[in-house]
Order: structure tokens, then C-alpha cells, then sequence
């Protein structure tokens, strides 16, 4: 999906505020935009092209996107090894809609780190995903809260 180098091994202490990590890139295809619509996002103006006409043309689901944008940031941001998911979603937003022929961009910055309280091992970090089109155009930005294992324990 990316060529991007494998990414070192991040744990809480790593992600402090201001890192900023470009997560590689991902092309979007009519095909996959149709099939992932017909499964999970039904709505005719992300199957039917003809039906697509208020919108210019077909346009992906926002979750489709966010799903590409979910495997560059487990691919490139998160560490298999030290992170526990996520603790959920503070915003999501899809400003502009994304095409059959676009390739998007993800970079993710951390926002904030701090340590548990109740659980000393592990750390709480709020990112900001952006995703961007080939042209830079916003396409998507989240804020998530996702709890990291700490390489140092604490007390």
C-alpha cells in the first residue's frame, strides 16, 4: 500500500507533542470505491455513477476513506507491539469528497501525551489525522485518543 521504510518501534514516550509522521500514500479506484459502497455505505451516489450527478461524479464513502486512512496510520504511525487502540474519536470530518483516480496522503501529528493515572503502564496520546488529496486539498481530518504502551512502567 506504502513504500514507505518500516517504522521503528514507538512507544508512549515517543509520541510526544509536535511528532509528526508522514504515513505514505494510497490510490483510490472505481472498483474499490464501488464494492466497498455495495457492502458497507449503500447509497447510490457511491455505486451508481449516473446517480452521482448532484456531486460531479462518484464519490467515495467518508468511511472508506477512513479506513484507507486507518491502514497507513497502523502501517506507519501506531506500533504493533505497544498500542492498545483506540479510546475513541473526538472529531471526524470529510470536507471535500474523494474520487475514483485520487490518491490521498496521510500524515498524523501527536496533539497531546500524558500517562494513566489507573494504569501507569501505558500512556494516552490525542492525534490529528489529515488526509490530503493529489492536488493538497483537505479531504479528511480526524482526532483520535489512542492508549500506548509505555516502554517505561512507572511506579
Amino acid at each position: 500500500m506504502s513504500d514507505l521504510p518500516e517504522p521503528p518501534v514507538r512507544y508512549f514516550e515517543d509520541y510526544e507533542p509536535g511528532l509528526a509522521v508522514d504515513c505514505g500514500s494510497v490510490g483510490v479506484d472505481e472498483a474499490g470505491v464501488i464494492a466497498f459502497a455495495k457492502e458497507f455505505d449503500p447509497q447510490p451516489f457511491h455505486i451508481d455513477p449516473s446517480a452521482a450527478g448532484p456531486f460531479g461524479g462518484l464519490i467515495a464513502s467518508g468511511w472508506h476513506t477512513t479506513g484507507l486512512m486507518m491502514r497507513l496510520l497502523v502501517e506507519h504511525f501506531l506500533s504493533a507491539e505497544t498500542s492498545l487502540g483506540a479510546a475513541g474519536v473526538d472529531e471526524i470530518r470529510w470536507p471535500r469528497p474523494v474520487r475514483p483516480g485520487d490518491t490521498l496522503h496521510v500524515r498524523a501529528t501527536v496533539l497531546e501525551s500524558r500517562r494513566s493515572r489507573s494504569k501507569p503502564d501505558r500512556g494516552i496520546i490525542r492525534s490529528l489525522a489529515e488526509v490530503t488529496n493529489q492536488n493538497g486539498e483537505t479531504v479528511m481530518r480526524m482526532i483520535a485518543i489512542n492508549l500506548v504502551l509505555a516502554r517505561d512502567p512507572g511506579p
